[in-house]
This record gives C-alpha cells, sequence and structure tokens, in this order.
C-alpha cells in the first residue's frame, strides 16, 4: 500500500474521541460552503491536522473570514456556521 507524504500528521484525536483525517477535509476546490465543511476546517486548523496558513491558501479563504468562522464556532456551536442561522447568531 502506497501512502503519499504530506506535511503534518496524518490524523488526529479530538476530544470526543473521534479521529479527523487529512481525508476527511474538504477538497481544495470547494466552492459550496456548507456548515460540516466549514466545521471541518475549522477543526483541522484548532487540533492541528493542518496549519492555518495552509488552509487559507488551499481554500483561498481570507484571514477575517476564517476568524469569523472560529469565533462562531467558539461561541454559539457549530450551528452558528450555517447560512440559515447568520441572521440568529450575527454580533452587533
Amino acid at each position: 500500500m502506497y501512502l503519499k507524504k504530506v506535511d503534518g500528521p496524518r490524523a488526529v484525536t479530538l476530544p470526543d474521541g473521534t479521529v479527523l483525517t487529512q481525508a476527511d477535509l474538504p477538497p481544495n476546490t470547494t466552492r459550496r460552503w456548507v456548515a460540516s465543511r466549514k466545521a471541518a476546517v475549522v477543526r483541522g486548523v484548532l487540533y492541528g491536522l493542518i496549519t492555518q496558513d495552509a488552509a487559507l491558501e488551499r481554500y483561498g479563504l481570507s484571514e477575517e473570514e476564517f476568524h469569523e468562522w472560529v469565533r462562531a464556532v467558539s461561541t454559539h456551536g457549530e450551528d452558528a456556521l450555517k447560512a440559515t442561522s447568520l441572521q440568529k447568531y450575527r454580533q452587533l
């Protein structure tokens, strides 16, 4: 079996016991960002699977956009990443 060389770890164990792997991250061609894909990127960065700089470059995100995702998850949970919930969780 051939394993492709990747930078950083291939998998990390999350606090709830689940394993997040490089394969669980969205493809770099992702254009439609649903809450689960945003959450996967946020978890990947927070738990060291991918660096923030690598994630921003890979997915073409701005620092502000990524920080908004992290803030939304830390303040309100993953439901705050849903586009339909944006107005409900928006901070004035």
